[in-house]
């Protein structure tokens, strides 16, 4: 039993076109039209593999494949269909399309299965337009913060607004909550993100865990001034603190060579924007990452007490909020296996490896076994339009899922 490898390039091919920009590079912020349309399209496919559909009062997109028996606990994959502001067309769309595709093969063969199978995009995995990812794999699990219907966009559109535009009732996140015990395991595919299998020439990965990411918001107040007149050694310059500590960020991250440990900030916004002010406020983003939660921790240490001296050198103040902080979760053992011997069967050579970017499987660990597989993508490029997997190489990925659903399904 196969997948339909031209169906599934139809539908990679159809879904880029969903707030397409450029030629390549795909735009489809969480929680809009954009996100909503692609919903509609993914939707449809869904339907016509059997399966009844559903958007959840957190965003999540949900296609149920009723099974013999509803009551077990279901067997849950996918991934997510929103996007970075800049990014490319097979970041999380492969996850969901390729679970799509698993389960229209099982209606085609006409396999009913014993538990039911959900496929979902989970909304806001990306979480850049509200700075807080996993919005709803995290949601379905109760596991929100409670400021979170708070956060707004760069256009100060609450998550709140941005959900009751979607059709969403905030008021009832309960109601989609998932039962303790009611998933039975979760899979992801997904492209590697990195260079680890195109620089082995291998088209599909074993994921072994997904290492810890650390998100900070700091902000750095000093005082403006005008640029022309205020001698240098009193100016209290916001922006030359912050200027530091990002390349502290950078020495602390790269202290071990060859470590998996990863130290970015990504966003920075400077007030009061001027050429002839000197920089009074600053506020940037703190990105640490780390398969070893020991050495994170020492890291974060290590930021926290070079920020502190910055800031007196300088005679700033400092502000450091948390918006993530998740220790490392290592897939189940039995679904790895489960994988690789499903690879074997395909004559696969495929290594284990790390994912340094977090998934929705991050927060789905919490609450039940989870496996993934990883696609191979050209040059590790990701976050970009320039963000390429093999549609052969994505057909792979999706025969291994389908071996490793029947499977799973026999426990």
């Amino acid at each position: 039993m196969k997948i339909n490898s031209t169906r599934l390039q139809n539908h990679f091919e159809a879904m880029s076109l969903i707030g397409k920009i450029g030629e390549t590079g795909t735009c489809r912020p969480a929680h809009t039209e954009l996100e909503k349309q692609g919903f509609e399209l993914a939707s449809s496919w869904m339907k016509a593999a059997g399966m009844t559909t559903r958007i959840d009062n957190f965003g999540n997109l949900i296609g149920r494949l009723e099974g013999k028996n509803p009551e077990l606990p279901v067997l849950m994959m996918g991934s997510h269909l929103d996007s970075q502001p800049y990014g490319g067309r097979f970041d999380g769309v492969a996850g969901v399309l390729c679970a799509i595709e698993v389960a229209t093969t099982l209606t085609e063969n006409g396999i009913i299965p014993e538990r039911s199978i959900e496929v979902i995009s989970f909304a806001d995995e990306e979480g850049w337009r509200f700075n807080k990812g996993l919005f709803g794999s995290r949601g379905i699990l109760g596991k929100l913060e409670k400021e979170e219907l708070k956060r707004t966009d760069k256009d100060g559109i609450s998550r709140e607004k941005a959900l009751k535009d979607f059709g969403c009732n905030v008021k009832q996140f309960k109601a989609s909550e998932y039962k303790p015990g009611s998933i039975f395991c979760f899979l992801e595919l997904h492209i590697e993100q990195g260079p680890i299998l195109d620089m082995a020439n291998k088209p599909i990965g074993v994921v072994s865990g997904i290492s810890g990411p650390l998100w900070w918001t700091v902000k750095l107040k000093g005082m403006a001034g005008h640029t022309g007149s205020v001698p240098m050694p009193i100016r209290k310059d916001a922006l030359v603190g912050a200027a530091e500590i990002i390349i502290a960020v950078n020495e602390i991250a790269t202290q071990i060579p060859g470590a998996p440990t990863v130290g970015t900030v990504g966003t920075l916004n400077v007030f009061p924007a001027s050429r002839n002010i000197i920089p009074e406020e600053v506020t940037f983003t703190v990105d640490l990452r780390d398969i070893d939660l020991d050495r994170r921790n020492r890291y974060e240490k290590q930021l926290r007490n070079r920020i502190e001296a910055i800031a007196q050198k300088h005679q700033l103040t400092y502000e450091i909020s948390e918006d993530t902080n998740s220790e490392p979760r290592y897939c189940a053992d039995w679904i790895k296996k489960i994988i690789h011997e499903e690879c074997e069967t395909l004559h696969l050579d495929a290594p284990e490896l790390m994912s340094g970017p977090f998934h929705d499987a991050l927060a789905l660990s919490y609450a039940c076994d989870y496996g993934m597989i990883f696609v191979r993508c050209k040059d590790g490029i990701s976050h970009n339009p320039l963000e390429y997997s093999s549609y052969e190489d994505l057909a792979i990925g999706a025969n291994v899922l389908l071996g490793t659903v029947l499977q799973v399904l026999k426990k």
